[in-house]
């Protein structure tokens, strides 16, 4: 299992740089991820949230936990409508907050050997890879929040944390 940090953690603030490697140090990096993110439990995990600032990403949003997603060197390259959802973060737990984003995304990547892949997402898929490529350019969901509203989760945390210490 890895670390996941969590918010205000600067690292997550870190601009992941490109994967060039598919070596089986990757390979077990996202084995990990996805132990990780299950475990949590979760539907998406960003290679930053581990500490690791690559461009890299897995998810699945499926009932059955049985519809892994490896996305690496993620592009958007078109977005369509709008839908606000209530997100959660595996590195802000215990926070919820209404955030609006594409409803239709269509994303190009690499698989976890490489091989290009381009499709259409919607819905709760559409926002969860939204969600992470965010992680990968250092921003957060709590950023779509007012000031006042990340000043709170943030004290939430720091509170929580002082009191798990």
């Amino acid at each position: 299992m890895l670390d996941i940090l969590e918010f205000p953690d600067p690292r997550l603030r870190t601009k992941a740089k490109p994967v060039g490697v598919f070596d089986q140090a990757l390979q077990d990096l996202i084995d990990a991820m996805f132990a990780t993110m299950y475990a949590a439990p979760g539907i998406g995990l960003a290679a930053t949230q581990v500490n690791v600032h690559k461009q890299l990403l897995v998810a699945d949003v499926s009932e059955e936990k049985n519809q892994p997603l490896v996305l690496i060197n993620p592009k958007i390259l078109s977005r369509e409508g709008s839908q606000v959802y209530q997100e959660g973060c595996l590195s802000v737990p215990g926070i919820f907050a209404d955030v609006e984003r594409a409803d239709r995304i269509v994303v190009e990547a690499l698989d976890r050997h490489g091989q290009p892949l381009a499709f259409a997402a919607d819905g709760l898929q559409a926002v969860c890879i939204q969600h992470e490529m965010d992680h990968l350019i250092g921003k957060l969901f709590v950023d779509y929040l007012s000031p006042l509203k990340r000043e709170l989760v943030r004290k939430k945390l720091e509170k929580a944390h002082r009191a798990s210490a």
